[in-house]
């Protein structure tokens, strides 16, 4: 049974109030980079306005999450051009009618993914795959925007195509459009410094509107974006043939995956910030309603957008009654206030995105990562280069294959080796050799990772190279740590159990140390507990130790 309104109850008088003006506030800071998604995303500005529109209250009626904001974002922005701007030319009602088309899809794959309770997959994007992500999309996004701000006009869609464009037309560069976008950029940058609680994007915007009005920019050569149709949006499906929804469905998907995974970052952080209660799957079905609502009134894809929660949190929201009071500003806004906007320089518009695309980068994160794991640092790397290089699309399934392949190749090759006592009772890891023990006659081997089909031939390997030693005192007990074995299946509990045979053939007693539940149950299922000494499985690694110095003493 749904709960409506879950993320705005209770409604008490004092705290509506005080979140209606952190609403309005959110609207004021908001409604700029809303426009500026826009860019990115190759549409029309005043779908930018229509973002902030039905989808917030959308999400503010079927969500859970008192501070997440549900609107247009950059990485899906960036995700649908990237997928989208080589079907129509951007901006035109094919174009916007195939935005409509992927949020419609993408609302359907996140009602799929509520339905089946996929919201796990958003764990298969680490924050350091993430990390590297980000600050390709933001490298991808800035690129972009380079000719705007220059004055240019470029016509490539790839980013290195695009870069290489900007630079072999760098003569060309409008000398004026090029000073202002550059004043833009530096102001939003010291306000955000400076005075963080100043709407810098608004400031920007407000300014460039009435200097392009006074000193007539469009009569030299700058270029604004030109009327912008006023009123509430139309509702109705987009204008789209069975055909077209084919090229459409992995742009729905990576754009899914990305929502899922940012959107529910973003809302535990804050639930945690604020010791309250999150239903991720109320989201998923809230975030599936605003892209619905999205895709039916002429915009594009929607996100929970960090930077728009921050926003909110910081004007001082506490709970979605905040998110329906920006609607309803912007609402205004759409029927009273759009013919100002079309003195907006496009340079200006620009240098909003671009500043966004700073924001993106994650250089002091990937450097805290290349210090901690540079195996890490070097996945993340390569996913910024793939988005910069291939695509948004190709960049975020990297992530997600790079991610996986990482778990798998742990659980694959884990760290393995010889337990050796030090004086003061901790242990320390030797690594496997036909040489080493524990202590002579003693070898307490350590498997760091789940036993399973691909890697129980590796552990049965290491285990005949322990006891496989021709010295003196040859191995006559092996203790395995199975602290971090949590799980066996079939196929490695048949090799355990051809093990088991072997080394009781060699005259080795075979056990195991730190059993925990779960394997116990996995070793009763697959017959291993009837053929494993019930003496020989030791609750500590110390009374295992124990046990081998009292039948030693009672051998001799």
């Amino acid at each position: 049974m749904l709960k409506l309104f879950q993320g705005a109850r209770p409604l008490k008088r004092a705290s509506a109030l005080r979140d209606s003006f952190a609403g309005i506030t959110l609207a004021a800071m908001n409604i700029p980079q809303a426009i500026g998604y826009t860019t990115i995303a190759g549409m029309p500005v005043v779908t930018g306005l229509y973002s902030l529109l039905l989808p917030l209250v959308a999400f503010a009626t079927f969500g859970s999450s008192r501070f997440l904001v549900v609107s247009a974002d950059s990485a899906t922005a960036a995700i649908f051009a990237g997928g989208v701007s080589g079907m129509a030319p951007m901006a035109s009602p094919r174009y916007v009618a195939l935005a409509g088309a992927v949020a419609l899809l993408t609302s359907g794959f996140l009602l799929l993914a509520r339905l089946f309770k996929l919201g796990f997959i958003a764990d298969f994007l680490p924050q350091t795959v993430l990390a590297g992500f980000l600050t390709g999309v933001g490298f991808q996004v800035g690129i972009a925007v380079l000719g705007q701000m220059l004055g240019l006009q470029i016509l490539a869609h790839r980013t290195i195509w695009q870069f290489t464009e900007v630079v072999q037309k760098l003569p060309e560069v409008h000398i004026p459009t090029l000073l202002i976008a550059v004043t833009a950029v530096v102001g939003l940058l010291l306000l955000e410094r400076f005075g963080r609680r100043a709407p810098g994007a608004i400031i920007a915007v407000v300014g460039a509107i009435v200097a392009s009005r006074i000193w007539n920019f469009a009569g030299h050569g700058i270029a604004v974006i030109g009327p912008v149709a006023g009123g509430l949006p139309h509702f109705g499906f987009p204008a789209v043939g069975w055909r077209d929804i084919s090229p459409l469905i992995p742009v729905a998907l990576s754009c899914c995956i990305m929502i899922i995974t940012q959107s529910a970052a973003t809302a535990r952080f804050y639930a945690t910030r604020h010791q309250q209660q999150l239903d991720e799957n109320m989201d998923l079905t809230g975030i599936a309603a605003a892209n619905a609502v999205a895709g039916l009134s002429g915009t594009f894809v929607v996100n929970g957008s960090p930077t728009q929660t921050a926003m909110v949190e910081s004007a001082g929201a506490q709970s979605q009654v905040a998110q329906l009071a920006t609607a309803v500003t912007v609402a205004l806004v759409l029927l009273f206030l759009t013919k100002p906007l079309q003195y907006l320089p496009q340079c200006v518009l620009g240098a909003l995105v671009f500043v966004i695309a700073i924001r993106l980068l994650r250089f002091q994160s990937l450097a805290a990562i290349r210090r901690e794991s540079p195996g890490e640092f070097a996945l993340a790397m390569l996913t910024a280069a793939v988005v910069v290089t291939a695509g948004v699309e190709q960049g975020i399934l990297l992530a997600m294959i790079l991610s996986l392949f990482r778990v798998v190749r742990h659980s694959y090759h884990p760290h393995t080796g010889v337990m050796i006592p030090n004086k003061d009772g901790s242990w320390n890891l030797q690594s496997v050799s036909p040489d080493t023990m524990t202590e002579p006659g003693l070898v307490m081997y350590r498997f760091g990772a789940t036993l399973f089909y691909a890697n129980a031939n590796r552990f049965a390997e290491e285990v005949n190279t322990l006891v496989g030693n021709e010295s003196p005192s040859p191995v006559r007990w092996l203790i395995v740590d199975a602290e971090a074995i949590t799980h066996l299946d079939y196929s490695a509990a048949r090799v355990v159990q051809k093990l088991q045979m072997n080394l009781t053939n060699r005259g080795v007693q075979f056990g195991f140390a730190r059993m925990p539940w779960g394997l116990k149950a996995d070793f009763a299922r697959h017959h291993l507990a009837e053929t494993t000494d019930s003496s020989r499985i030791f609750n500590r690694l110390h009374d295992a130790l124990s046990a081998f110095d009292n039948w030693q003493r009672q051998s001799q």
